[in-house]
């Protein structure tokens, strides 16, 4: 270590002293630039090549400092300009071995000035990883978002287009639930990867979190950015949707983007995020794995749904739901076996809306879980007056099996309603078994310990029913209405609920055929060998009441058609 410079004084006093033991790096240098005292942590700092009597100027040009903006040399230094002009400045140095260091120069009001340096090495490095999304290393959404205002002021002022992509993975969720978090965030690495490969250098790539990622592509002047964006979103769908090999096995997830250009999209960057974020719900509400320009008419489609957002989340609380009861008929005896408990919104302003309107947005946000709490308890109410001991389905959304409450839930309605358990049929779809089918097992197994039945709705309509009845002993499978209406134009669809009539009687287990609107179709589904028919010919969906009294009036099929006592707000499609 070399001797320190301070030492060079005969004799210190009190001011020196106290200069000498700064932590701080410092230098004082008279009014020519010319160091007269440099204590020991600048010696240390600058490895020995500063001395007293040694010029600032050749400081500033040893192979040992330079900027940090490269290899450029400090002979036009702001420090010595700042020198000559009699003005304090700040200049950052580059040391060797990657040390920053920010110097700050003071004139004093002895005609000197002090010369003082402060390693900002690890401050940098920490500003800088705040910045990077530590999972892929990619730029964070504030980085990003610092990116795409500078580059919507260089456009402003070149002219040039720039484009934003954002990009939701489709099926992530599945990996990740599956397979676990690691799994999960191997593949996101993956996916980073293949979205620099697929992007330009100069391009923008950041991942805003969970599955979320957004790309700012900038264009050239005169450049046709429309068509760039659009072969970048083709290289993205591409290239994100190919088969993933991670620990041995094979993945694949697809991705879905929206995209948004400036100018004509927007000149602010939060007005461009927004509306490629509405192109992305766009492009996943068109089937995913595609990719959507913004429109202007995307905004109003937005408002609209936000506004039946927040209509939705009150409605429960505001007693607007009411539950409706189709009856289904056994066709041995004609005799009313059981209902099916349809869920009614009727709002004050919007008029009476549709289920196949609300209850996926219900599902999206959330809040299907309360309502369907609210069905389920409701329909068992009601249930539990009736005079004989028809059954009373319920169906289940794919929502409500996560969280591992559902079966408590069942419990508690059935013990605070008083209805026998046999009486209840819960009614689930294939999209239930589809993220996790062994959980969604172990909590219908649950449900069958406490005594209820299990129905598998719109049968034939997935890619997998067969394979869940050889998983799961259902008590009921119900023929989807697509089949039964096609019956008299398709032969295949004959054959079909022929196939699942004598699949269900092998099994053991009820066939219901849904949607029944003719005497014909009554007929054939008769012919086929199905137990049960549901539909608007055998009765429509009716208030509580008349449920209650048809019930006890003993209806059977032959009978006048029940549909001509209920209240026409009651006459909708059956959910």
């Amino acid at each position: 270590m070399p001797a320190s410079s301070a030492a060079t004084i005969p004799a210190l006093g009190p001011f020196e002293a106290a200069l000498a033991e700064m932590a701080t790096p410092l230098l004082l240098l008279d009014a020519g630039g010319t160091v007269t005292f440099a204590n020991d942590h600048a010696a240390i700092l600058f490895a020995g090549a500063v001395t007293v009597g040694s010029s600032l100027a050749t400081l500033l040009a040893a192979p040992e400092v330079g900027t940090d903006r490269g290899a450029e040399r400090l002979g036009r230094s702001a420090l010595t300009e700042a020198l000559t002009a009699r003005r304090p400045t700040r200049e950052r140095l580059a040391l060797e071995g990657g040390r920053l260091v920010e110097a700050a120069l003071a004139p004093l009001s002895t005609g000197g000035f002090a010369l003082t340096f402060d390693d900002v090495t690890e401050h940098l490095r920490s500003a800088a990883l705040a910045r990077l999304e530590p999972l892929t290393g990619l730029c964070n959404r504030v980085e990003l978002h610092d990116r795409l205002s500078a580059a919507v002021a260089a456009a402003e002022e070149a002219g040039a287009p720039l484009a934003v992509l954002m990009l939701d993975l489709d099926r992530f969720k599945a990996v990740n639930d599956t397979l676990g978090h690691p799994v999960g965030d191997a593949l996101l690495r993956k996916v980073a990867e293949r979205l620099r490969n697929a992007a330009r250098r100069d391009d923008v790539i950041a991942r805003l979190g969970g599955d979320e990622f957004a790309i700012l592509q900038v264009g050239q002047v005169g450049a046709d950015q429309p068509l760039a964006a659009e072969a970048l979103a083709n290289r993205l769908v591409d290239l994100v949707g190919r088969t993933y090999v991670l620990d041995g096995q094979m993945l694949n997830v697809g991705v879905s983007v929206g995209i948004a250009l400036f100018p004509d999209d927007g000149r602010l960057p939060d007005d461009l995020l927004k509306h490629a974020d509405l192109a992305l719900y766009r492009a996943k509400a068109d089937g995913r794995g595609t990719y959507r320009f913004f429109e202007p008419a995307m905004n109003a489609a937005v408002q609209a749904r936000r506004s039946l957002e927040i209509d939705l989340r009150r409605a429960l609380a505001l007693k607007q739901f009411t539950l409706v009861f189709q009856p289904q008929i056994r066709l041995e005896t004609g005799e009313v076996s059981g209902f099916e408990a349809l869920l009614r919104w009727h709002h004050p302003e919007r008029g009476l809306i549709s289920p196949a309107t609300f209850i996926p947005l219900a599902e999206e946000i959330g809040v299907i879980v309360g309502i369907g709490e609210w069905a389920l308890r409701t329909a068992c109410r009601e249930a539990a007056r009736w005079a004989q001991p028809a059954s009373i389905a319920v169906n289940l959304s794919p929502i409500q099996f996560r969280g591992g409450k559902l079966v408590e839930t069942v419990t508690l309605v059935l013990a605070q309603t008083g209805l026998d358990p046999a009486r209840l049929e819960l009614e689930i779809t294939e999209g239930a078994l589809l993220d996790d089918t062994d959980g969604v097992l172990t909590v219908l197994n649950g449900l069958r310990h406490l005594g209820v039945r299990i129905s598998m709705d719109d049968f034939g309509t997935g890619y997998s029913s067969l394979s869940y009845l050889q998983k799961f002993p259902f008590d009921k499978i119900k023929i989807d209405q697509s089949f039964v209406r096609g019956m008299a134009g398709s032969a295949e669809c004959g054959a079909i609920v022929r196939a699942i009539a004598r699949l269900g009687a092998s099994l053991g287990m009820r066939t219901t055929a849904e949607g029944v609107e003719t005497a014909d179709q009554l007929d054939a589904i008769r012919a086929e060998g199905c137990t049960e028919v549901q539909g608007y010919l055998t009765g429509r969906p009716m208030p509580a009441s008349e449920a209650f009294a048809l019930l006890g009036a003993g209806a059977h099929v032959s009978d006048p058609p029940v549909s001509d006592v209920v209240p026409a707000e009651a006459l909708v499609p059956a959910a």
